[in-house]
């Protein structure tokens, strides 16, 4: 198994058996799961490392290569056929970050890296620079943890003095105030939120927390070439005025930053320009 995740580009991966998760789940996405995955008995999950350094640009690291949802379903892919090739007869589900599945509780059970306190998983040495996939299947296959280190130091609250929102605080994360979601909103935003996107580095997503994690301040590079190559760190104004919704589409549309359309990016930019 271990040869299996490695070929697929995972850093670090897990097992959990579905029992052991469903105390994470509401009624809804054990009905969704049941649909996907008849029988369900076991849930895989790993880790995808994205870091590809830290060039300047307004748009998050995490969407300056290929749509991750696009790389991690071929990926996963390749770990599913690999199973079937192994083990034939049983279903083998992928998900990233589309499925019911709760993924950082998935990691958590599976020892897959261990948990910041800004929510995101940590995996040395790749710090939290991740994205989780997971795999539903039939197949009975016995828990396997990963080999997670103990966690972040007592003393340390970097992450929480550089959330500009106060979105990580003593009661932990809070994502209606996480100013990576406020910047993907849709429509008109509340004055404080305007200007705390005003005054941001970023025009999509924010990376604040994240940089002031000292298991990232030497963070490896991403082994993946689609998370390495063809990086698009900004945008401007100038190269979205005049493009329809569905031409932005046919552009950036291997871009994590197109799933919500053109609007949200327009709006932000605009905003930026203000500030000049």
């Amino acid at each position: 198994m271990n040869e299996i995740w490695k070929a697929a580009g995972a850093a670090a991966w897990g097992a959990v058996r579905f029992s052991g998760l469903r105390p994470f789940l509401d009624e809804g996405a054990k009905e969704a799961i049941a649909a996907l995955c008849p029988g369900v008995e076991t849930v895989l999950v790993a880790a995808f490392p994205y870091y590809a350094g830290t060039a300047p640009g307004n748009l998050s690291l995490y969407c300056r290569g290929e749509d991750y949802h696009r790389v991690q379903a071929r990926r996963l892919g390749q770990v599913c056929q690999a199973l079937e090739a192994q083990h034939p007869g049983h279903r083998y589900v992928p998900g990233a970050d589309n499925s019911p599945v709760p993924e950082l509780a998935a990691a958590e059970l599976a020892g897959v890296g261990f948990r910041g306190l800004h929510g995101l998983r940590i995996l040395p040495p790749y710090g939290s620079y991740l994205f989780l996939g997971t795999i539903l299947t039939d197949l009975a296959l016995p828990g396997v943890r990963g080999m997670a280190p103990e966690g972040c130091p007592a003393h340390c609250h970097a992450c929480q003095a550089a959330c500009p929102t106060g979105a990580l605080g003593p009661e932990g994360f809070q994502p209606a105030k996480c100013l990576s979601a406020l910047t993907q909103e849709k429509g008109a935003l509340p004055p404080e939120v305007v200007e705390q996107i005003k005054h941001s580095p970023t025009v999509w997503g924010c990376d604040l927390c994240q940089q002031a994690c000292p298991f990232n301040h030497c963070a490896a590079l991403s082994p993946l070439p689609e998370f390495r190559e063809n990086l698009l760190p900004s945008l401007t104004l100038g190269e979205l005025e005049g493009l329809s919704n569905r031409a932005f589409r046919r552009k950036y549309g291997d871009r994590a930053f197109a799933w919500r359309g053109i609007g949200p990016l327009v709006r932000n930019l605009g905003w930026k320009e203000e500030q000049k």
